[in-house]
């Protein structure tokens, strides 16, 4: 039987992804990309796999329509000539591969980079949204809604209105559902306007008048690993070309896809300056602070001037608790995903969809947590870790 779109806007996605995308656009147009499924969670997804593929094939209706386009337009950062390209594009489903092997259901895409990219937010939204439909036992909105009134409450018993904390939306790819995430960001906006300081999801921040929020994502900076014609180069190289795109408009750099190590060795005082902060998304986030906090002391560049972003399986109690131990130091903003939009009762699924080769060579993440490499190639990820000093 036939089911509706999971996925019904060209904009129900991550921001990161078109601002990615505007890259590869004007520097990028004909690298060709492999990206990989994997889900951490141990839980037999197969019998999704029928419904996967329909609404894969639904994506190939999505449109950017016009008035779409001109709200992207008026944000300044998106220019016409993508624009009017992204307006008469179509993803193609066939670029898609859904398939059940012993090691359970396999999702893999392959082709120009300029199209795969969307296509891991959709994908991952979609299977969510099955999971929470079919397999997640124990999932039912009246429990979500009550679990979402008590963190407001907490919330609001613990931050005073004029203490400096905020947070994101993170949520779209682990979500419950669409319409879940809908009226969750709808109940944040009536209540906690002083905190909430936008989502990621492009969608929902035009119809209810949030900031879109994102940078770049790890395919960013893997991508150039296979972009570049000396690999030790190839992280200075993603964080050079993102600020000639944008000029410090989207200043956001994110750490971790070959460890915070690697990172601040590339990351001189000329690309620091270039930059309005740093996004944390792996390993522990006090100690990574602190790490920023002496890199940046060292290059001699002012803290009050920049942020840390974090967005690493946050809840409110862990970002408060990172947020008064940066408190006057510099400022912090937090990105809080599935413990927003998926607590539902039952356990939401831990899963991505990565690079895992670019213009036929192979790519990795190689992140500051045990578990989260991830590459096809054991070969390739000791030579990357050899040639940015990196412990085997």
């Amino acid at each position: 039987m036939s089911s509706d779109p999971i996925i019904t806007s060209l904009l129900d996605t991550d921001y990161y992804k078109l601002t990615m995308q505007q890259g590869i656009f004007h520097h990028y147009p004909t690298a060709v990309v492999d990206a990989r499924f994997h889900c951490r969670t141990p839980v037999d997804l197969t019998p999704l796999s029928d419904e996967v593929r329909e609404q894969i094939r639904h994506l190939a209706d999505l449109r950017l329509d016009g008035r779409e386009q001109r709200w992207l337009e008026v944000s300044g950062v998106f220019q016409a000539d993508y624009l009017d390209w992204l307006a008469e594009q179509r993803l193609d489903p066939e670029k898609v591969d859904v398939q059940i092997s012993p090691k359970g259901l396999q999702i893999n895409v392959r082709g120009s980079w300029l199209e795969v990219t969307l296509f891991e937010v959709y994908i991952l939204a979609i299977v969510s949204e099955l999971y929470g439909r079919h397999l997640q036992a124990g999932a039912c909105l009246a429990l979500a809604r009550e679990n979402l009134d008590a963190k407001l409450n907490w919330l609001d018993a613990h931050f005073d209105a004029d203490e400096e904390f905020h947070f994101v939306d993170f949520g779209t790819r682990r979500r419950f559902s669409s319409e879940w995430h809908q009226k969750l960001l709808e109940t944040l906006v009536k209540r906690e306007s002083t905190h909430l300081m936008g989502t990621s999801n492009i969608m929902l921040a035009q119809r209810l008048g949030l900031q879109p929020v994102g940078t770049m994502g790890h395919e960013w900076l893997q991508a150039h690993q296979a972009l570049v014609d000396d690999l030790a180069s190839s992280q200075r190289k993603a964080l050079e070309v993102w600020y000639q795109e944008y000029q410090g408009k989207l200043g956001i750099a994110l750490t971790d896809t070959i460890s915070m190590s690697a990172f601040l060795r590339d990351f001189d005082r000329e690309l620091a300056l270039c930059y309005s902060g740093l996004r944390h998304d792996s390993g522990d986030p006090v100690e990574w602070g602190e790490q920023a906090l002496k890199h940046f002391e060292l290059l001699d560049i002012d803290p009050a001037n920049q942020v840390l972003v974090f967005s690493d399986g946050l809840n409110f109690t862990k970002a408060l608790d990172i947020h008064r131990h940066f408190r006057g130091r510099i400022a912090t903003s937090f990105g809080i995903g599935t413990w927003l939009t998926n607590d539902v009762g039952g356990c939401p699924l831990n899963m991505v969809l990565k690079l895992v080769s670019c213009n036929g060579q192979p790519v990795a993440k190689i992140s500051d947590a045990p578990g989260k490499t991830m590459c096809l190639d054991k070969g390739y990820v000791e030579n990357l870790k050899r040639v940015y000093s990196l412990a085997s």
